[in-house]
């Protein structure tokens, strides 16, 4: 069959900004100081949950409501069934935008937005793949089901839900990530580490410590504050320190506040992460044994080290690539045990023992770890898969571009299958903006995705 998918997926963008915009309007990040019964992860993301049921039912697809944590939209019928697996959660907004983020802004060729890109207008894009299939009447031979969960930024907890509820499908894409395709995604661990409050005091005490919205982003901005008496150069030699640093920062009544810029704790090397700058300054000020073994700690094991050198657990896999390490989450009040989460992506080659066993050697003797509880190994669908084969020629089809395989830090929905990968929407010429202020997808890659989605689908449900 031929279609010009483009041209088809065309007829609809009214709808699909339209249904967009409602859609980022939902902040839709985890908020547990809310939640309810009813809405186990506060109620963003519940109404976000029932805002993509209901735009399945107002298309007249079967629908179904899962616990209000995941859900599906169904189409065709099969001994087989494709899934696609997206979210309709979102990380926290933060600081530093430009225009709204709950406000879908067309500017500049770009739709701005949190969501927009991770993973809102993928979602509305799959979507609208789906639908021009039905609205066309085009045979399939499987059942199609889109399934969205409400907490990919955190602990899966929908997908979680999904899987004890539902069969989960036979193969599936999850438009996630980036194209040409993800066939392999690095394992990711979580590790609390808990510093003990240490006896004895200084001259200059660390009494505060904050830095960090998720365990998943690199964070922007730092703060912390000190007690006793300062160097009477101390706010000169701070300015010197910021002259020659990649950070902006002030200094107010013994509080300091840095900032750097967010990134995804996937790529830590394309953030700068304002928590371990301040550390690095302030570790050769603070005395107080707590303060000092907390600040030390995250200058010498943390600060610039990307890969886990420093914590002795680097590692290279051929085709995965090294382990990640980004300390995303600080929480230090005097008196208090204080905390570090240490984001962790490794390849296959080494475990999360292997991990623990080199944590353990390196860490100070008032440091308890804690692994949580999310945690997910290394997955790979080989090249030859006919899932991926199909999904390559999808993209080069409909772009001209030749495709290729990819290898990533992130985690997606699409590891939850034996045979599946993540397939977009990102395009490889774009900035990736995800988790980031101003977070954005070019419009032309939003239709254009649409088309590649509706082809991608049709071809595999065959």
């Amino acid at each position: 069959m031929t279609l010009d998918w483009q041209k088809e997926i065309a007829a609809y963008k009214p709808e699909m900004l339209a249904d967009l915009k409602a859609l980022v309007a939902i902040d839709s990040s985890r908020d547990l100081a809310q939640k309810t019964a009813a809405a186990p992860l506060g109620p963003g993301p519940k109404t976000a949950i029932e805002k993509m049921i209901a735009l399945g039912q107002r298309d007249g697809f079967q629908t179904k409501n899962i616990e209000n944590v995941a859900g599906r939209i169904e189409y065709g019928a099969g001994p087989e069934t494709l899934g696609i697996f997206s979210h309709v959660d979102v990380v926290p907004a933060g600081d530093g935008w430009e225009t709204e983020p709950f406000v879908l802004t067309e500017k500049d060729g770009n739709l701005y937005g949190r969501g927009t890109s991770d993973d809102k207008g993928p979602l509305i894009a799959a979507y609208y793949g789906m639908k021009l299939i039905k609205k066309l009447g085009l045979p399939v031979h499987k059942k199609i089901h889109l399934i969205f969960g409400s907490d990919e930024e955190n602990d899966w907890y929908g997908m979680t839900r999904y899987q004890a509820n539902e069969p989960m499908p036979d193969l599936g894409f999850s438009p996630d990530a980036e194209f040409p395709i993800i066939n392999g995604e690095k394992g990711i661990t979580n590790f609390d580490l808990t510093f003990a409050p240490l006896d004895g005091t200084g001259d200059v005490q660390l009494t505060h410590f904050q830095s960090g919205l998720a365990s998943n982003m690199v964070p922007q901005v730092a703060t912390a504050t000190l007690a006793g008496t300062l160097p009477a150069d101390f706010a000169t030699q701070f300015d010197t320190y910021l002259a020659d640093k990649p950070v902006t920062g002030q200094l107010k009544d013994n509080t300091l506040t840095l900032t750097g810029k967010v990134a995804h704790s996937m790529d830590p090397q394309f953030g700068i992460n304002a928590a371990t700058y301040l550390a690095d300054f302030l570790q050769a000020y603070v005395t107080d044994p707590t303060g000092h073994t907390y600040l030390t700690t995250i200058q010498q094991l943390f600060h610039l080290d990307f890969n886990g050198v420093k914590l002795g657990i680097a590692h290279h896999d051929a085709i995965m690539g090294d382990v990640t390490a980004s300390p995303d989450i600080f929480k230090f009040t005097a008196g208090e045990p204080a905390l570090i989460t240490l984001n962790i992506r490794y390849p296959k080659g080494i475990t999360v023992a292997d991990i623990r066993a080199g944590l353990t050697n390196g860490l100070p003797d008032n440091v308890t770890m804690v692994p949580q509880t999310h945690a997910m190994t290394p997955h790979y669908v080989a090249p030859d898969d006919p899932l991926v084969k199909t999904l390559l020629a999808v993209f080069e089809h409909q772009t001209g571009t030749p495709g290729h395989e990819e290898v990533v830090g992130g985690g997606t929905y699409g590891r939850l299958l034996p045979r599946g990968v993540a397939f977009g929407a990102l395009f490889d010429m774009e900035k990736n903006v995800m988790h980031q202020a101003n977070e954005y997808m070019p419009t032309a890659d939003f239709f254009l995705a649409a088309a590649i989605y509706a082809e991608a689908i049709y071809r595999l449900a065959q």
